[in-house]
């Protein structure tokens, strides 16, 4: 995670709330390549899709 800190998007609040943790985002990045499954199938623990689609 350290190496690629510096690429991902300040977590600072602009319109609308906080991001989710970067860590359960490119978790649920990886997973959604590695088994191929839809987005909108991602497990409840990874929060909603359009989260992770929109960060993506």
């Amino acid at each position: 995670m350290g190496r690629i800190e510096p690429l991902l998007p300040d977590r600072t609040p602009r319109r609308g709330g906080c991001w989710r943790d970067h860590r359960q985002v490119i978790e649920a990045i990886v997973l959604k390549y590695r088994t191929g499954i839809p987005r909108t199938d991602l497990p409840g623990p990874f929060g909603s899709w359009e989260g992770v689609h929109n960060r993506l």
